[in-house]
């Protein structure tokens, strides 16, 4: 929960205000005095780089909003032209947006595979990592409505291919497919749902991202050894100022990161397929979605049957909420599980492997390692995560975060000889 608060207002005024609304004092104690676990690394930062990068993403967004026209005759030039050319610092304001996309995504994956690792979904945070998860869904699927904006051939494309997944659903999937589309097929009608939907989201994951820092504040913050706080006074330091500068510097260090994207290479991570407009007599030949989605998009067309597809595509998403319930030891940092560690690192290496098959033209042997690929995937959280809930042999974790710390710390000081 968040620390005590000792806020106190100087003036008659602040005072005045904070017995009516305490919104300084909420802060005070959720931001400045909250107890943070004490052996905190800098995995734990991409919270603070993930509420930038969304605060980013929404500011940019508004901006460009206000320059894009939302159709088919005019969508790709609003971009390519207006936004680009005419409007003030507007190819500034397109290029971190899109390229603000792809860090947002390497963010989170860095994040959600960090609380896989250690065991961030366990009691009592299974609520904070369900909603998580939401959050991410609700990223991919405004990740794929923005792509589709520019209206440019690979958008075209991709909305077609998409959007015709969801007709495989039984019963509801063609008033589904037709609904996205406004009509029979995609068309201007899409583009206006699609632009309309991705405006709304953001403000959607904002929302579920309080809910997801509220759960944060309920439970408490997990840390490397996976151990409680069984003292604020031993085992947590003050947010601020000590988890404050671990997260001013790797915000630093990734805003470099960003800089160099934007004014270096900013086109790197945009197809170029997406700089023609859209034309649906000239279908690119090779239809692939961003870096981010295309595991899943692998997994999608690794399975012959278009809803097992569909199916199989929804459920690498959803399993991940099922976590806290698949994977029951009782021991939840993978430091101290050295199998749970080896097939996770496995785990990681199928992810690659899916997301770089799904940037390849499907041939017999690509599809049969997709597939291959799949299985594993599936099997991480189905077989392997189950099984060793109740077979592997943990090492001992320390009692607490304390002893924890300084066990470090005696390992790490350096024995004194005596001097001859």
């Amino acid at each position: 929960m968040s620390g005590p608060t000792t806020y106190v207002p100087k003036s008659k005024i602040g005072r005045w205000f904070e017995s009516r609304l305490p919104v300084m004092g909420l802060a005070h104690s959720s931001f400045v005095a909250y107890p943070t676990p004490r052996n905190l690394n800098y995995m734990w930062t991409f919270g603070a780089i993930l509420s930038f990068m969304l605060i980013a993403q929404i500011v940019t967004g508004v901006v460009l909003a206000m320059h894009y026209v939302g159709s088919p005759k005019e969508a790709f030039t609003s971009v390519t032209d207006t936004i680009m050319r005419d409007v003030n610092y507007g190819w500034l304001i397109r290029y971190m947006h899109t390229n603000g996309a792809s860090l947002f995504f390497l963010a989170v994956y860095i994040h959600m595979f960090r609380g896989i690792y250690y065991g961030s979904f366990k009691p009592p945070r299974e609520l904070l990592w369900i909603i998580g998860v939401v959050i991410y869904f609700l990223m991919a699927a405004t990740a794929f409505l923005g792509y589709v904006l520019p209206w440019g051939s690979m958008s075209f494309a991709g909305a077609t291919v998409i959007t015709n997944l969801v007709s495989a659903i039984p019963l509801v999937g063609n008033s589904i497919a037709h609904w996205l589309w406004g009509g029979f097929a995609v068309g201007g009608p899409t583009l206006t749902r699609f632009f309309a939907l991705h405006y709304l989201l953001p403000f959607i994951i904002a929302a579920v991202v309080g809910l997801h820092v509220w759960a944060l504040h309920v439970a408490g913050q997990g840390n490397p050894d996976g151990v409680e706080v069984q003292s604020v006074e031993r085992d947590t330091v003050a947010f601020t100022p000590y988890a404050t500068i671990k997260d001013v510097f790797a915000l630093s260090v990734w805003l470099i990161l960003y800089a160099w994207l934007i004014f270096y290479i900013p086109n790197y991570l945009l197809d170029a397929d997406n700089s023609v407009i859209a034309n649906p007599l000239a279908t690119p030949s090779h239809v692939v979605p961003e870096w981010y989605l295309l595991p899943f998009y692998a997994i999608l067309r690794a399975i012959p049957n278009k809803l097992i597809g569909v199916i199989a595509l929804f459920a690498a998403i959803a399993i991940l909420a099922f976590l806290p319930w698949l994977d029951r030891s009782p021991v939840k940092s993978a430091k101290y599980r050295p199998t749970f560690r080896f097939f996770f690192w496995i785990f990681v290496a199928i992810c690659i492997g899916l997301g770089w098959l799904g940037s390849q033209e499907p041939t017999e042997g690509t599809t049969l390692i997709a597939r291959f690929l799949t299985i594993g995937y599936f099997g991480f959280f189905i077989i392997i995560m189950p099984l060793l809930s109740f077979t592997e042999k943990t090492r001992p974790i320390p009692p607490s975060i304390a002893d924890a710390v300084l066990a470090k710390k005696a390992a790490a000081t350096p024995v004194a000889t005596p001097a001859e």
